[in-house]
């Protein structure tokens, strides 16, 4: 099975998070989708362990409209810092069987080198570059385009701490991020 891993703090999941994965799913002709939240992102670490049920949940509601996209709970259950190395090698002892494609944004293709063993990465699955807002379409020169594909996908420039400041400033966030996902965030009184 083509499967292609998206993986994030999703704090809160967006519109921008769906509309890129769909475009790489149909582009590459993905069988699925697997959006796994992070427990603590190596590169981002601000209060996310505490968030992360609440991650999870959101980022379920997101994805449940679309038969193509799972939600997977290994890194969040995993307690741990999460690094893609050891979420690549589960769902490979889990899956052997399943092509990967590990779908990540051009700014952290561009400092892939930085990654846990990223060598060992590129074994265990294809990177699908996105581009991104700010970030010119360029070779890494250090990783290069072994297993490498780049996609264009739409340029929705949303940010999840930009949904965070406006729900904590009480502003409108829907059609930014999914019905469900805000009367989630509304229920809980998340960011507030």
């Amino acid at each position: 099975m083509k499967t292609g891993i998206f993986g994030g703090t999703f704090n809160p999941p967006h519109i921008g998070h769906l509309i890129t994965a769909e475009k790489v799913r149909t582009e590459l002709a993905l069988e699925k989708v697997i959006f796994i939240p992070s427990f603590i992102s190596p590169h981002k670490q601000e209060g996310e362990s505490a968030l992360s049920l609440h991650r999870l949940a959101m980022t379920r509601l997101a994805v449940s409209d679309n038969p193509y996209f799972e939600c997977s709970d290994i890194e969040v259950t995993n307690k741990e810092t999460s690094y893609t190395l050891h979420t690549l090698e589960q769902l490979h002892k889990n899956h052997p069987s399943d092509t990967y494609y590990l779908i990540i944004g051009m700014d952290n293709y561009l400092t892939f080198q930085l990654w846990k063993e990223p060598a060992k990465v590129l074994d265990l699955a294809t990177l699908v570059v996105m581009n991104r807002p700010g970030y010119p379409k360029q070779v890494n020169e250090i990783v290069g385009t072994r297993k490498t594909i780049f996609v264009d996908v739409p340029n929705i420039d949303i940010s999840a701490s930009e949904i965070r400041n406006m729900t904590a400033a009480k502003k409108s966030i829907r059609y930014i991020v999914p019905a469900s996902v805000e009367q989630y965030i509304g229920t809980h009184g998340l960011y507030r």
